[in-house]
């Protein structure tokens, strides 16, 4: 007697819950995040939508899931890329943030691969939906925020205080303030649509932030000598 193979029901379970993030992620960028329902999710899965509310109390929960997923994936992707390219060598970071040893090369990999994340429609018209809506709906935002961004953050922070031990970064600097010298101006400019994303520009960010902006005096002149060796000009008043 042939016995009959028996469901993984965990299989089913993660094919389930992996049409329902990319269903939640497509309407909401069709339609926008008001318009986007727990029913329209579960007709567009091909679920029930008692399976969605067995999992997640409101849509909000499966759309920052959905995002969340969605990011590991792009940081998953990101770590085997540099794997594969040799970034990382000398130690790996936390869900795709490099830790090589050298700041400025681990820092634009992982901007330029945010680049990479933003460019993309999957990622990028549903982003824009959640995000817009977060502005006028302060409990979303929050929880965009709480749930999805400030985990994100904290890789950078970590990335920063482990540059410090190291020397790379002054023992004074706040990680959680320095890392908006370049996560900032890019989230603003890919929202606001202010001027164009790219490797380029990510790379310039990171150069100003770990560089400063004053002219850089040559070695050994003192802070009150102008670089040409002469005086300081006076400060205008």
């Amino acid at each position: 007697m042939v016995k009959k193979a028996v469901p993984d029901s965990t299989r089913r379970s993660m094919r389930s819950r992996r049409a329902i993030y990319d269903a939640a992620l497509a309407l909401v960028g069709e339609v926008g995040y008001p318009r986007t329902t727990i029913e329209g999710i579960a007709a567009r899965a091909g679920v029930g939508k008692q399976t969605i509310y067995r999992w997640w109390s409101s849509k909000a929960e499966v759309l920052l899931e959905a995002f969340t997923d969605l990011s590991t994936q792009a940081a998953e992707a990101a770590a085997r890329s540099s794997q594969e390219g040799g970034q990382g060598e000398g130690g790996q970071g936390e869900n795709g943030i490099p830790d090589t040893g050298d700041l400025e090369a681990d820092l634009k990999f992982v901007l330029r691969a945010t680049v990479d994340e933003l460019l993309d429609p999957k990622f990028d018209i549903p982003a824009r939906a959640l995000a817009a809506e977060g502005v006028v709906d302060e409990q979303v935002g929050a929880e965009f925020v709480t749930r999805l961004l400030e985990p994100q953050l904290q890789l950078y922070v970590r990335r920063l205080r482990s540059a410090q031990e190291h020397g790379d970064v002054r023992p004074d600097v706040d990680p959680r303030i320095a890392l908006e010298l370049f996560v900032s101006p890019l989230a603003q400019r890919w929202l606001q649509r202010t001027g164009p994303i790219s490797h380029a520009y990510t790379d310039t960010l990171v150069d100003y932030a770990l560089n400063g902006l004053a002219p850089r005096r040559p070695s050994g002149t003192p802070s009150g000598a102008s670089p040409g060796g002469g005086p300081a000009a006076p400060a205008r008043p």
